[in-house]
């Protein structure tokens, strides 16, 4: 026998990882970081069940590529976080993974030095040093669930995630939702399809049996309750779905399906062209929306920077400008300030009506 030309033909090697159990040792968590996430689990929770006015609101980075520059940015989210927090519950948007089209960078825990090294282990620890970081500050985070076997390291530091739009459709990543504690929203399609995201809503609110591994690194098989905090995230397709009419339509998709119309607005990606400049408009314009009368929308998504737009990665990572993502582009952290601030102006006498309503 030649188990050589049977078994991992196309395999160049099997790295062993550690175990979740063995990162949350060395990165254990405190009594403060729980609080926060607990409370931005349950505060998202009541949004999504009208019993919090409050819209919230996933905002920063495309990606996570520098340790140093997302904690410069948290420290500045949570000022401003504290100061509209009567109207808008904010929540970090820290993406460890970034799904490729065809080949590139896959993100700081899959690559953390950016050099096609691929050192897993140590993205693990730096990826779940900096959520800890950031609970312990008191603001929650937010990430893409991507990779069905990371959630066993850092889910237990993430408030709200999302299901991407190409992985909307996947059958792993719905029973992958069924299961994890926060909130979950699914993506329309890359097309702008809503059926593949409602059908995902239905799927990951029912119980799933699947395989994954447990806290020791085991092969286990995964049995959930089904997450009845799913909700519809749209994030445009062929054109923009954040119109007044793309919205109605989602509502009425939503309702025949008895599915709870919630719906959050991603200001970026196809909605805006990938033009960071066209984000606020698209911020505007629901606002406007609510301010005419909208009770489904209960969240909006900003990609959002310390720098404006984005940057390739240079061959001497020394040259990156500190600050400028290197995936999509994004508005810059004055920008921002001024989006959130002029929200929370506009809606935080009329936000509290919607539940009287």
């Amino acid at each position: 026998m030649h188990p050589n030309l049977i078994n991992n033909v196309n395999v160049a090697a099997q790295d062993v990882l550690l175990t979740p159990d063995e990162i949350k040792q060395r990165l254990p968590m405190t009594d403060a970081a729980e609080a926060t996430v607990l409370d931005g689990r349950r505060t998202v929770q009541r949004i999504l069940d009208r019993q919090d006015h409050r819209l919230f609101v996933v905002v920063g980075p495309c990606s996570i590529h520098d340790v140093e520059a997302a904690r410069d940015y948290a420290r500045r989210l949570k000022a401003l976080a504290d100061e509209i927090r009567d109207t808008l519950f904010v929540i970090m948007r820290v993406y460890f993974e970034k799904p490729r089209t065809t080949v590139g960078w896959k993100g700081l825990i899959n690559d953390p030095r950016m050099d096609d090294t691929f050192d897993i282990d140590q993205g693990l620890q730096v990826a779940r040093g900096l959520l800890l970081e950031l609970a312990e500050l008191g603001l929650p985070a937010g990430t893409e669930a991507l990779d069905p076997i990371i959630p066993q390291y850092i889910a237990d530091l993430i408030a709200w995630t999302a299901i991407g739009a190409r992985t909307t459709e996947s059958q792993t990543h719905r029973e992958i939702a069924s299961g994890l504690s926060t909130p979950v929203g699914f993506k329309n399609g890359t097309n702008g399809n809503l059926e593949v995201a409602i059908n995902a809503l239905q799927s990951a609110a029912r119980p799933h049996s699947f395989l994954g591994i447990n806290q020791f690194g085991q092969s286990a098989v995964i049995r959930t309750l089904g997450n009845r905090y799913g909700h519809m995230v749209l994030r445009g397709g062929d054109r923009p779905n954040y119109d007044s009419v793309s919205i109605a339509l989602c509502e009425k998709a939503l309702r025949e399906k008895k599915l709870p119309v919630n719906i959050v607005v991603d200001c970026s990606h196809a909605n805006s062209f990938k033009d960071p400049a066209m984000q606020p408009l698209v911020m505007r314009d629901c606002v406007h929306q609510i301010l005419e009368g909208n009770s489904s929308i209960v969240g909006l998504m900003v990609e959002s920077n310390l720098g404006w737009g984005n940057q390739s990665i240079p061959a001497d990572r020394s040259q990156l400008k500190y600050g400028v993502s290197v995936t999509d582009a994004c508005v810059d952290w004055p920008t921002t300030e001024t989006m959130l601030r002029d929200a929370h102006a506009k809606l935080k006498n009329v936000l509290p009506g919607r539940l009287a309503a």
